[in-house]
């Protein structure tokens, strides 16, 4: 019969978050609010306006025009008290959605913002949806991102018309991100190396057909990467691969693309220094990291940076997988150690007992679980050329314990939350960029009998006379390219089965 082991293990103390002028924010099990506080750095959005999209299947949230206007202006009066400049909004628009023609609808709308006779388009619509939907959403987004450019922000209708000063603050976080903002930010002394303004953080991940996808449906991999040492923006860009393959085979080119987007905002030149976190990978297939990605890694930085900075081995480059999909748990041996969940406190480290002994490997729970067992993110150190090349300066002892703590203090830099979050937000964020994808591709991955995807679609051999995906279907608009616009906020498991989720 199985029995539990002990190992030891040790808690690492929480990052103070800050907000505009340093102020703090009062945290408490990982999680904090906004109270009295603003986003980092001001925003502008100097045009903005709004979609309200009714269906026959539920009634309108507002019984007229002067009830919505109250929300808007309520919501707008938030925005600015949350260091947003924001001009007034314009007079949107209301339209009728007929079930049969979703995605001819949504079209018609967008294009009405696009071709006003009097004003230019808006920097920013925001979308009230009827009801929870797919195909609104998923249209919503392949329109907006891939085909117009225009930043947009979906929220239900029923939410926002009884909204609190808390969810308008939450959809206020998406606002200000997509527009380039930073939320949120740590003492330098918290982020270590990426603070010296030098350190690229990378996210990559890779999503797969499932069950129930179209037989031709194609593998999508995702790239993020932060371009400022407050780690508050992360671009993304993706592309369309063979279905089930794991490694990222235009790797060079997307990492190319991340690098000459650091150097224009970071007055030319490139990091010394890349941090990657590879999610989406299993045990068995870390090889291939090395084997087959790494390569690609390399010769995207030859063919970018200069001879001078190649001559000094620059830059270095350190892989962590992050694994998400494990068995194992941990539970604190005493009461006085646990969580008001029973769950060992947020910030635990477990890098002894159950790691392997000849590899670099740590399991970190930087989350408070609100039910259930707390699942902790597992980070393998697969290649390191940046930790073990610098002195560990007190109060750390090695390089194992500097990474460590840097990748907990990132899990309190999750810009859409106000909580420190399981995975570091590079992992999360190309998870995020990921599920978008999806969302482009709806239904190739949410396949139906004579469904065609979302956007343009060629005839190949690959589905047997049947259609695949354009690569122009996840190639974001050059207007909305360089902003995080793939934020979102999940709303529970429900919404993840229909690919659905708010931003």
């Amino acid at each position: 019969m199985p029995k539990l082991i002990a190992v030891p293990g040790r808690v690492l103390t929480g990052p103070n978050v800050r907000y505009k002028d340093g102020k703090p924010a009062q945290t408490r099990y990982a999680s904090w609010n906004m109270q009295e506080v603003e986003f980092s750095t001001r925003s502008k959005l100097p045009s903005w306006t709004y979609l309200l999209i009714s269906s026959p299947r539920s009634p309108d949230a507002w019984r007229n025009e002067q009830e919505l206007s109250s929300t808007l202006n309520a919501f707008q009066r938030k925005l600015r008290q949350l260091g947003i400049d924001v001009n007034d909004y314009t007079p949107g628009l209301r339209i009728n959605l007929n079930p049969a023609n979703v995605d001819g609808d949504i079209d018609a709308a967008i294009q009405r913002f696009l071709s006003h006779p009097t004003r230019p388009p808006p920097k920013l619509i925001l979308v009230i949806i009827p009801h929870l939907d797919s195909s609104i959403y998923n249209r919503i987004k392949f329109v907006c991102d891939v085909k117009t450019g225009l930043l947009n922000v979906c929220t239900l209708g029923s939410k926002f018309a009884k909204a609190n000063d808390q969810y308008y603050a939450n959809v206020a976080l998406k606002f200000n991100l997509k527009l380039g903002g930073r939320n949120q930010y740590l003492d330098n002394t918290k982020i270590g190396i990426i603070a010296e303004g030098k350190t690229m953080v990378v996210g990559i991940d890779v999503t797969h057909p499932t069950p129930g996808s179209a037989s031709n449906a194609p593998s999508v991999a995702g790239i993020v990467a932060s371009v400022d040492p407050w780690l508050g923006q992360w671009p993304a860009d993706l592309q369309i691969q063979t279905a089930r393959q794991e490694m990222v085979s235009g790797l060079d080119s997307m990492l190319k693309s991340r690098l000459r987007l650091w150097a224009t905002k970071n007055k030319g030149t490139y990091p010394e220094n890349i941090l990657i976190y590879r999610d989406g990978v299993s045990e068995g297939q870390y090889e291939i990291v090395l084997d087959q990605e790494l390569p690609l890694l390399r010769k995207a930085c030859e063919e970018v940076y200069p001879p001078s900075d190649m001559k000094k081995k620059l830059p270095r480059m350190s892989i962590i997988i992050v694994g998400k999909r494990h068995n194992t748990r941990f539970y604190p041996t005493t009461k006085e150690s646990a969580d008001r969940s029973s769950n060992p406190q947020n910030g635990t480290i477990v890098d002894r007992g159950v790691t392997e002994a000849r590899n670099w490997d740590f399991f970190l729970q930087a989350h408070t679980a609100l039910q259930g067992t707390a699942r902790p993110a597992h980070y393998h150190t697969v290649l390191d050329e940046i930790f073990r090349s610098r002195k560990a300066q007190p109060p750390f002892q090695n390089a194992a314990d500097v990474l460590e703590d840097l990748t907990h203090n990132m899990c309190y830099l999750f810009g859409r939350a106000t909580k420190a979050v399981s995975i570091c937000p590079a992992a999360y964020y190309a998870d995020l960029v990921c599920e978008r994808a999806r969302c482009y591709l709806s239904k190739l991955f949410d396949a139906t009998p004579g469904a065609t995807p979302a956007g343009s679609v060629v005839s190949g051999a690959g589905g047997g006379g049947g259609q695949v995906a354009d690569p122009n279907d996840v190639r974001i608009h050059e207007n909305v390219r360089n902003t995080m616009f793939y934020i979102w906020r999940d709303e529970g498991k429900c919404l993840m089965v229909l690919m659905f989720a708010y931003g």
